[in-house]
């Protein structure tokens, strides 16, 4: 049987079936309904973070949270190469200048130094991306957005579930954007959310994904339509139920991956860092000077039906649209493009079977 990168945990069926019941008798399947509400304040609740705004997907609720801090067009944003192209195209959909800082080599998030050696007078807020489940230097980063008077806004895509010395990834920085796509540990099918403090931000986001309507024959912002379904919803919460589950087993097939790959030379893994409890969100294997290449153990692992993924390659700012930027290119982001040039994302969810880890390991080993 094909064994993906990943693959979508779901809560039991008939659990679902008694969450999305209601549904059939009310027949509110969108904007904003009951099921929708209480997802909001479950993930409050679960986050520990005064207000969450939901979304349709990540991607919309990125451009929206840059849309609703009113920066000015032709701005610039530093933010990561190394990262989804998601992160760069919602800077650059709101007329804003994407310019890439390197990575921290330890754990491929963006560097807080290089960033602050990119701050320039043209400069108007800082996009950091926590990767794999790895949290950003969010002491440096708030350090920095003090000094300069600049908006932290954290592509918390991967890190939802992430704590640090108890506190939730939630609750750094000004916002922080959460995907909710079937791949991640926690979906709600396609969707996603911001989460922040500002009591302000509640109706200008609301306003900007509902098309700015505030009641039958009032229409006072103009916004777009990214709002959540009721099914989607219904879904997130049946899966906040499991989360804790969910996260443990991962874990333990992060411990198998462990076992059987540490200590091996040119296989370099992803380490702990400290004071954080993880989520295992993916499992990043950087092949540096192994006696395969990163694109032979690839193909070997495809040959065997088993499909890993080069995640992040290419780099952002290596893609064709924005190489010509002035920080566009990999060689402006060298250890970034050392990273991207060499890493896999093994195969990683919940029910993944030990015999198929051993599997995995084996072809890579051997």
């Amino acid at each position: 049987m094909r064994i993906n990168v990943t693959r979508s945990s779901l809560p039991d069926f008939e659990e679902f079936c008694r969450e999305i019941q209601g549904l059939w008798d009310s027949r509110w399947l969108t904007n904003m309904g009951d099921k929708h509400q209480a997802l909001e304040e479950a993930l409050e609740a679960y986050l520990g973070i005064p207000h969450v705004t939901l979304f349709t997907n990540g991607h919309l609720a990125l451009e929206t949270a840059l849309a609703a801090l009113h920066l000015p067009k032709g701005g610039e944003v530093i933010t990561t190469p190394y990262t989804f192209v998601s992160t760069t195209h919602a800077i650059s959909r709101n007329g804003l200048v994407p310019v890439f800082a390197d990575i921290k080599p330890e754990d491929y998030t963006l560097d807080p130094e290089k960033v602050k050696a990119l701050i320039t007078e043209k400069t108007v807020a800082i996009l950091p991306v926590h990767v794999y489940g790895r949290l950003c230097d969010v002491e440096a980063f708030e350090a920095l957005g003090k000094a300069y008077k600049l908006p932290i806004f954290y592509d918390a895509a991967h890190a939802f579930g992430v704590t640090k010395e108890g506190v939730s990834s939630a609750c750094f920085g000004d916002m922080a954007m959460y995907s909710f796509h079937a791949t991640k540990v926690f979906h709600t099918i396609e969707g996603g959310a911001l989460a922040y403090r500002e009591d302000s931000l509640v109706q200008l986001l609301n306003d900007l994904k509902n098309f700015g309507i505030r009641g039958p024959e009032e229409v006072a912002y103009i916004g777009g339509n990214a709002k959540m379904s009721e099914f989607q919803a219904a879904m997130g919460l049946c899966n906040l139920r499991q989360l804790e589950e969910e996260i443990q087993k991962r874990g333990r097939v992060v411990e198998q991956y462990n076992a059987r790959l540490a200590g091996r030379e040119g296989i370099i893994l992803a380490g702990t860092q400290p004071g954080v409890s993880p989520n295992h969100a993916y499992y990043p294997v950087v092949f540096d000077g192994y006696k395969y290449s990163r694109d032979e153990v690839f193909d070997r692992l495809a040959f065997q039906d088993i499909v890993p993924r080069k995640y992040f390659y290419p780099l952002t700012n290596d893609s064709e649209c924005y190489r010509s930027l002035p920080t566009g290119g990999k060689d402006k982001t060298p250890l970034a493009a050392h990273v991207a040039d060499r890493v896999l994302t093994l195969p990683l969810y919940a029910d993944l079977a030990p015999e198929d880890v051993d599997r995995i390991c084996d072809i890579i080993l051997k």
